[in-house]
């Protein structure tokens, strides 16, 4: 009688645990990471009473947790990438949208300032055309000013980001080293797997992975969990720390290190991938970095190319043209770990083969390298007699100090140059009085009435190479002579230079007494001394052209209009871009990295969910399911219970019988 209501009672604690499992699992159907549990049960085998084995009942071995490590696996990796995927497009689509409104972007005001240019030409003359040609330039210098604020701003931004970042990856770090010594204390002391702390800590590897790309390692029950490069992040109950620190070459750069041993080592960033952190990286590095370079570019080479032509020109006080822009140098770096004191310095040498990249330049105690970030393309610049000499690379010269009581670097010192970074942070407009705006031109030129021929001269202009010596020779008058087809008169010790449809003809200054005389072709462009002249038509024998120097330029408009003509030329990117179609192509460039971002987030999103869709067929809780379990326990408990009853009545049987 005892062995039945043993086998009862056997009965019925198996169908109380299922019950209470299949409850448990009911009300955790919708709790984040959970797992559904399954009781399983084994037979006690049977007892030979010589005509067979009796049966001893039921025991519950374990509550086993339904779980996939290859499946949590694939779902951590698909989360990885795609929070990194998610949080790159979320950034960029910032930027994208900043660029591409036309109400806050450089298009329309680089046409408002060339209409005010336009305006200029036409009333060369008018302060309040000059005024407005200045207010213009200083808008447009605000918009390229605002553009990098904003820039600037997403950058510290991506700072603050990382730093949150490494503040729940440590959080995470740290409760997943708690969960580990939780789990080993339940198991060492029943022996049973604690299936809610297992589920809590894969719950928290999830989370983890949204942040950055892990590497898990299971060791006797404990998860070992490893980063970047493979620096352990948990090894069993220890737990090590990650860092946000400034970088040691640019104190505006976060970047994460690790601490190990009370040092702080800093993490590469191509090693910190996947996740909000590798997303971050990764969007500061290919998409900020570059804008702001390339943003930086546009004001440079708008500049220089605006500068060098009103350079040329004259003002209403009857001098030359200074800078119109103040254009921004250079920022160099120094890394807070040199050892040496050396100067380093950077200059733009020509805006059209500039690049959007930083350049590291550094020296390893034998050899100076400087090195394209954007690329990592390597120049020794020790075998080009650094630093004796200049090193020229993408239109930049790279120099040290080398005087004497100069600086030296040492071993291990680096500089970071960064040539476009302050581009349209430091541009600005030098030239405040509206007569110093270098409308006209300091030559003149003139075809006295009395020559008889067709022949026409140019308005003339002049180039980078007049100066006070061509200035002093004017006034110069052409003389023709018809039966050499020649023009002489050019002044005495200069070369002629005669660029027909581009073939340019250099003729070398005739020594005195002699003079120089240049062969006469319709249309070619002549050019002495920085002066640039054209003669077209058919000019008699005898007749003269003058070249003078141009006294009064108050209703000259001749620079303004070679000015006015710079909107629509190729003057940057190595002749093959406008302003406006720089910018364009930055726009574009940026629209359609935003575009294939989306896609790529869309789809790495529906590769997501078919993990979890498969992982949960196999994980979750289905409630019909767990319905039907609970009839199936509760219908296994009342046919225990039934069980005992008999044998209740089977003691009352017997009890009777013996009175």
């Amino acid at each position: 009688m005892s062995n039945l209501l043993s086998i009862a009672k056997s009965g019925l604690a198996a169908a109380h645990a299922g019950i209470a499992t299949t409850g448990h699992n009911i009300a955790n159907q919708a709790t984040p990471g959970y797992s559904r549990q399954l009781v399983i049960q084994a037979s006690l085998g049977g007892q030979n009473i010589g005509g067979g084995y009796i049966g001893n009942g039921t025991n519950v071995e374990t509550v086993r947790r339904i779980y996939n490590d290859f499946l949590g696996a694939q779902v951590v990796s698909a989360q990885s990438s795609k929070s990194q995927l998610d949080t790159y497009y979320m950034q960029i689509n910032k930027v994208n949208n900043m660029l591409a409104d036309p109400s806050v972007g450089l298009s329309p005001v680089i046409a408002d300032f060339f209409k005010g240019i336009q305006d200029l030409v036409a009333n060369p003359g008018i302060a309040p055309s000059r005024q407005a040609m200045l207010s213009g330039a200083e808008a447009l210098v605000a918009r390229f000013q605002s553009l990098d604020g904003q820039l600037t701003g997403m950058r510290n931004g991506v700072n603050s980001e990382i730093a949150g970042a490494v503040t729940n990856i440590n959080a995470y770090a740290k409760q997943i080293g708690q969960l580990n010594d939780a789990i080993s204390k339940a198991q060492n002391g029943s022996g049973q797997p604690p299936n809610d702390l297992l589920d809590q800590r894969d719950l928290l590897i999830g989370e983890l992975a949204k942040q950055s790309k892990v590497t898990l390692v299971q060791q006797d029950g404990n998860y070992n969990v490893f980063i970047g490069n493979g620096q352990p992040l948990v090894v069993g109950l220890s737990t090590y720390e990650l860092t946000a620190v400034p970088s040691s070459t640019d104190p505006g750069r976060m970047q994460v290190g690790y601490i190990a041993n009370g040092k702080t080592v800093i993490l590469p960033e191509s090693s910190l991938t996947g996740g909000n952190l590798g997303g971050l990286f990764e969007y500061r590095s290919k998409t900020l970095d570059p804008i702001q370079n390339s943003l930086g570019r546009i004001a440079l080479g708008l500049a220089s190319t605006f500068n060098e032509q009103h350079r040329l020109g004259q003002d209403q006080n009857g001098k030359f043209g200074g800078d119109f822009f103040n254009m921004a140098t250079p920022q160099i770096s120094s890394s807070k770990e040199n050892t040496g004191n050396a100067k380093i310095d950077a200059t733009i040498n020509s805006v059209d083969k500039l690049t959007t990249s930083d350049y590291r330049l550094s020296y390893d105690g034998s050899n100076y390298t400087v090195t394209r970030l954007s690329d990592n393309v390597a120049i020794s610049a020790s075998n080009m007699d650094f630093p004796a000499t200049p090193i020229e690379m993408d239109g930049i010269s790279f120099s040290m100090d080398t005087s004497v009581g100069a600086g030296t670097m040492a071993a291990g010192d680096e500089f970071i140059i960064k040539p476009t970074i302050n581009g349209a942070s430091g541009l600005s407009v030098l030239i405040k009085d509206i007569k110093q705006i270098a409308a006209g031109t300091p030559i003149r030129t003139n075809a006295p009435i009395a020559n008889t021929g067709t022949g026409a001269i140019s308005a003339g202009t002049i180039n980078a190479g007049f100066d006070a010596v061509t200035a002093a020779a004017l006034p110069v008058d052409l003389i023709y002579d018809a039966a050499a087809n020649t023009f002489s008169g050019f002044p005495a010790g200069m070369d002629v230079t005669v660029n027909v449809g581009g073939t340019k003809t250099v003729y070398p200054a005739a020594l005195p007494p002699a003079e120089t005389t240049v062969p006469y072709t319709a249309g070619a462009i002549v050019s002495f001394g920085g002066a640039e002249i054209k003669i077209s038509g058919t000019p008699a024998d005898g007749d003269t052209f003058s070249i003078s120097a141009n006294t009064n330029g108050d209703g000259d408009n001749r620079n303004m209009l070679l000015l006015g003509e710079l909107q629509t030329k190729n003057v940057l990117q190595g002749g093959t871009a406008s302003y406006n179609s720089a910018y364009s192509q930055l726009v574009s460039q940026v629209g359609n990295k935003t575009r294939e971002l989306e896609t790529n987030s869309l789809a790495e999103g529906a590769l997501l969910k078919q993990m979890q869709t498969a992982q949960q067929s196999e994980s979750g809780v289905n409630l019909d399911e767990e319905a039907t379990n609970l009839l199936r326990y509760q219908q296994a408990y009342q046919a225990s219970g039934k069980v005992m009853q008999a044998v209740s009545d089977m003691f009352d049987v017997l009890i009777s019988l013996g009175r």
